[in-house]
């Protein structure tokens, strides 16, 4: 009897929290224990900050092709998607290098430091790779907007922190979604005010600044919103926590409960080699596939839209482009808001990543076919195609966010997101690069008897989205229910 009152008491301490006057992730705590409601502000702050570093990833791609000829480095038209995929790369070869590098800082200094520095270099180096005027000054502001700019493994790290564990979910949903407008809505503004000296001549002159630099108006917009959201992250509530959070009193019931964990076949201790830690390293193992696809349908895509009919393009202006991924974001908004987290909260984030993925494979079969198409039916079949690709992309991407974070405490979200942040951002860099080259060779075989012309370009990226299908089954992904 003894024992057993012992082990209620040990057990009770559990649910006694301790918090420090000095540390400021307890003073998050402490605001979360008297929290009640849907907690709309912390939504808002997370959902602006990686919006204002999500834009400049890919708002380029409209405006690309043009900007690429405008160098004169490529010899022939058909040479163009390849030197676009070498800029388009550059931003996630440079994030490649440095995100395990930011996990880490942000779990020794906090999360709120390095996005408040990653948040400012979007205003410097987008700021100059709209003024660049050759080839390599686009592909060294580009590496170095990337590389720079760690914040995003640490944002998913704060998401898991700021909100109570009910709105976690949302937490990660809102992230995805600001991730996935920021990637729609950033080309869209690429697209309406690229050369804006020729769309707009009664309000740019071809002598002013954006005259001479025509694709300086969507980086300086961008960079704007970007001061703003920098300025404004001074505000942010730090959540790391400042103090030693395995107390001596505790440790008692923690070897307790591990123990009892144990006897029952639950091991559920913290791994601290995160690279033996196979919840987190197959989720993300997924999720570097995954993104490979999406970064690379996100560049050919766009040299899809605004290259020639001749060539099996739409020949869509980079205003017709930056309408398309409009209409996209406003229908990815208003489902990421009303629809997924009761979808993910039914089925849950690997099954929603898996359905997600078969779904965009039967989507993207369409696609040779669309530019087939002309006048109005095309242009309702291509928005509403783009939105629902869109959609699922996004879906799959918060699914797997999800179980990243579950799969570690909070000592180690930082770099376990960071680890994350790096395999992505290394595939993403390939996206750009291998996309481009790709789109550049299906346009020199146009006359080919097997996958003629775009036919092979959408082929390939169905078979890399089927990769990552398959590798959300068993015994391959495992989910964990860590929610420290």
């Amino acid at each position: 009897m003894a024992g057993e009152e012992e082990k209620e008491t040990l057990l009770n301490k559990k649910e006694e929290h301790y918090y420090y006057e000095n540390c400021p992730g307890c003073k998050v705590d402490l605001h979360q224990a008297g929290q009640t409601g849907l907690p709309i502000k912390e939504l808002f702050t997370v959902w602006v900050v990686v919006l204002g570093t999500a834009l400049p990833i890919s708002s380029l791609f409209p405006f690309l092709y043009f900007m690429i000829r405008d160098f004169h480095v490529a010899k022939r038209e058909e040479d163009i998607g390849s030197y676009a995929g070498y800029v388009g790369s550059a931003f996630m070869f440079g994030r490649a290098l440095t995100s395990a590098f930011w996990g880490v800082v942000a779990d020794k200094y906090g999360r709120k430091p390095v996005i408040i520095f990653g948040t400012f270099t979007v205003v410097v180096f987008n700021t100059l790779f709209g003024l660049s005027i050759n080839f390599w000054m686009a592909v060294v502001t580009r590496f170095l907007l990337g590389s720079l700019n760690g914040l995003l493994g640490p944002i998913k790290a704060y998401a898991a922190e700021i909100f109570r564990e009910e709105y976690q979910a949302l937490g990660m949903s809102t992230i995805s979604t600001a991730w996935g407008i920021g990637l729609i809505i950033g080309p869209a503004l690429g697209g309406f005010l690229a050369q804006p000296a020729e769309k707009y001549p009664n309000i740019f002159s071809k002598d002013s600044i954006f005259g001479r630099f025509p694709y300086f108006l969507p980086c300086l917009c961008i960079s704007l919103f970007s001061l703003v959201v920098a300025i404004g992250s001074f505000w942010l509530p730090e959540t790391l926590h400042n103090h030693n959070s395995e107390m001596a009193s505790q440790d008692s019931y923690n070897a307790l409960e591990a123990a009892s964990d144990t006897k029952d076949g639950n091991d559920s201790a913290p791994k601290e080699n995160l690279f033996k830690n196979w919840p987190l390293m197959s989720s993300i193992i997924v999720y570097c596939v995954f993104a490979l696809h999406d970064m690379a349908y996100s560049e050919i895509f766009s040299l899809w839209a605004v290259s020639p009919r001749k060539l099996g393009g739409l020949s869509y202006s980079t205003a017709d482009v930056g309408e398309v991924l409009s209409i996209s974001g406003l229908g990815l908004l208003v489902f990421q808001l009303t629809l997924y987290s009761s979808v993910a909260k039914y089925v849950g984030p690997i099954m929603t990543t898996r359905v997600g993925g078969v779904l965009s494979i039967l989507l993207l079969m369409s696609y040779p076919y669309i530019a087939m198409l002309s006048g109005t039916t095309l242009s309702v079949v291509m928005n509403f195609s783009s939105m629902m690709k869109n959609i699922f992309s996004i879906s799959i991407i918060t699914g797997l966010f999800i179980l990243q974070n579950k799969a570690v405490d909070q000592r180690q979200r930082g770099a376990a997101n960071g680890i994350a942040m790096t395999g992505m951002s290394f595939f993403k860099a390939l996206g750009p690069a291998g996309g481009g080259a790709l789109f550049s060779w299906a346009q020199k075989r146009l006359d080919a008897s097997i996958l003629p012309g775009n036919q092979v370009v959408f082929f390939v990226l169905n078979v890399i989205e089927a990769i990552g299908v398959l590798l959300t089954f068993k015994p391959f992904i495992v989910e964990t229910q860590n929610t420290n």
